[in-house]
């Protein structure tokens, strides 16, 4: 028989696929959400250039000094508090073309957790996305690219404890020349990726590009 711990990391294996096929796929740059409309006056914000990542004071295994990884949890809320987001989160895994699958695009106000990478304030990188607009206007990470460095990412998860991540780089990248490494690898300690479409847009083939914000965990409320 399992006990409470073994249940729970029982679960987290069968949640999460071989590290080797996310490797495949995310490092190639597939794994990226395609949906949005593009359809509106005025487009989204996209990132500034100052606001590009660089590298913040960390320990030498890339956590926040005194402040250790979270064990699993599933994550059930995002907020943002500088673009007014306040949203649940649902699990999402990848499409049958292999990329990772994004919440209803009918559903505006809903993010999506890649259940094939760690939990948010687990050790590695944590990947939320969501969609930028639908037909209907702006969607959940509509203002994502108007985030700067400082500003926080708080995480609310099922153990009842709220990672809260700041960022320090938000940028956005082609999807034909997506830097799958350096935007996915693990960097040591907990960090978290938010993900939505960005860049031009053409009625042909959407979105050209995905903004990401790159955040590492600094509180556990």
């Amino acid at each position: 028989m399992y006990g409470s711990e073994e249940l729970a990391e029982e679960e987290r294996r069968r949640r999460r696929a071989p590290w080797g096929v996310i490797a495949l796929v995310l490092l190639t740059g597939l794994a990226l959400i395609r949906n949005g409309s593009g359809e509106f006056d005025v487009g989204p914000p996209q990132p500034a250039p100052a606001a590009a990542s660089d590298t913040r004071v960390a320990g030498g295994d890339g956590t926040v000094a005194g402040l250790a990884p979270l064990a699993y949890a599933v994550p059930d809320r995002v907020r943002i508090p500088a673009i007014q987001v306040d949203a649940p989160i649902m699990p999402v895994g990848l499409d049958a073309d292999g990329w990772v699958g994004a919440p209803p695009p009918e559903e505006p106000n809903l993010a999506g957790w890649f259940t094939g990478a760690v939990s948010p304030g687990e050790k590695g990188t944590a990947v939320v996305v969501g969609h930028v607009d639908n037909t209907q206007g702006p969607a959940v990470f509509y203002g994502l690219g108007a985030l700067k460095k400082g500003n926080k990412v708080e995480v609310s998860r099922q153990d009842g404890k709220t990672a809260v991540f700041e960022i320090y780089g938000i940028e956005v990248f082609a999807k034909d020349d997506f830097p799958g490494d350096r935007v996915y690898a693990s960097k040591g300690g907990p960090e978290l990726r938010v993900i939505t479409c960005g860049g031009g847009f053409t009625k042909q083939n959407g979105y050209d590009g995905n903004v990401v914000a790159f955040a590492r965990l600094v509180e556990v409320r």
